[in-house]
C-alpha cells in the first residue's frame, strides 16, 4: 500500500514539475558530486607526496623563473572537478532540451583527456631537462670542451621546446604547423644526444640515474 503511495506521489511530481526544475536538481548535485571528487582527488596526491615528488624532480625551481608556484594536487583536483561539472552541465541542458549546448560540452568533455596527458608531458619534460644537462655537461667537461654549460642549457632549452610542442599539439592548437616542428626537434635533440653519449657519456648517464634513485628513496 505504501510503495503505491510512493509510486503515485512521485509519478505525479514528475508530471507537474517542469524541466528546470529537474535541470537544476541534476546541476545541484552535479556541483556536489564534483566538489567531493576534486577534494578526493586532492587528497589522494597530498598523501602519495606528489608535490615532494615534483619539488626533487626541480620542478619547483623551474616554476619559480616563471613566478609560479607548485601545487599539483590542487591542479588536477580542479580538473576532476570541473570535469563532472561539465558532465552534470551536459545533462541539465539534455533535460531542458537544449541538444546544441549539450552537444558542445560532450565536446568539451572528450577534450578532458588531452588536458591530463599534456601536463604528464609537462612533468616528464622537468626530468628529462635536467638529465639531459647534466649528461651533455658532464661529458663534454670530461673531454675537456670549454662550451660545455652552454650546449648543456642549449639541450636543455631543445628539450623545453620540444616539450611545448608536444604539449601544444595534443592540446590541437595548430597541430598540422607543429608536426612539422615537432619532427625536426626530435631529429635535433636525438643527434645532440647520440653526440653526448658517443663520447663517452654511458658512465656519466648511469652514475646520475643512480643519484636520482637515491633521491626518490
Amino acid at each position: 500500500m505504501l510503495q503505491e503511495v510512493l509510486q503515485a506521489f512521485w509519478q505525479n511530481l514528475t508530471e507537474v514539475s517542469p524541466p528546470i526544475f529537474w535541470a537544476s536538481l541534476v546541476l545541484l548535485i552535479g556541483l556536489l558530486v564534483a566538489k567531493w571528487a576534486g577534494a578526493l582527488t586532492v587528497a589522494f596526491l597530498s598523501r602519495i607526496r606528489l608535490n615532494q615528488v615534483l619539488k626533487r624532480m626541480g620542478l619547483e625551481d623551474a616554476l619559480a623563473k616563471i613566478d609560479a608556484s607548485l601545487n599539483a594536487p590542487k591542479f588536477f583536483g580542479e580538473v576532476v572537478k570541473w570535469f563532472f561539472i561539465v558532465i552534470f552541465l551536459m545533462v541539465s541542458f539534455e533535460i531542458l532540451g537544449l541538444t546544441q549546448f549539450s552537444q558542445f560540452l560532450e565536446k568539451v568533455i572528450a577534450y578532458f583527456p588531452n588536458i591530463f596527458i599534456a601536463a604528464l608531458i609537462f612533468l616528464v619534460a622537468v626530468f628529462l631537462a635536467d638529465f639531459s644537462q647534466k649528461i651533455v655537461i658532464g661529458t663534454l667537461e670530461k673531454e675537456k670542451i670549454t662550451y660545455s654549460r652552454f650546449l648543456g642549457r642549449a639541450v636543455r632549452w631543445a628539450i623545453w621546446l620540444f616539450a611545448i610542442l608536444a604539449i601544444l599539439y595534443q592540446l590541437q592548437i595548430t597541430p598540422s604547423l607543429i608536426l612539422v616542428v615537432f619532427v625536426g626537434m626530435v631529429a635535433t635533440t636525438s643527434i645532440a644526444l647520440g653526440i653526448a653519449f658517443g663520447l663517452g657519456g654511458k658512465d656519466l648517464a648511469a652514475r646520475i640515474l643512480k643519484e636520482l634513485e637515491e633521491k626518490f628513496k
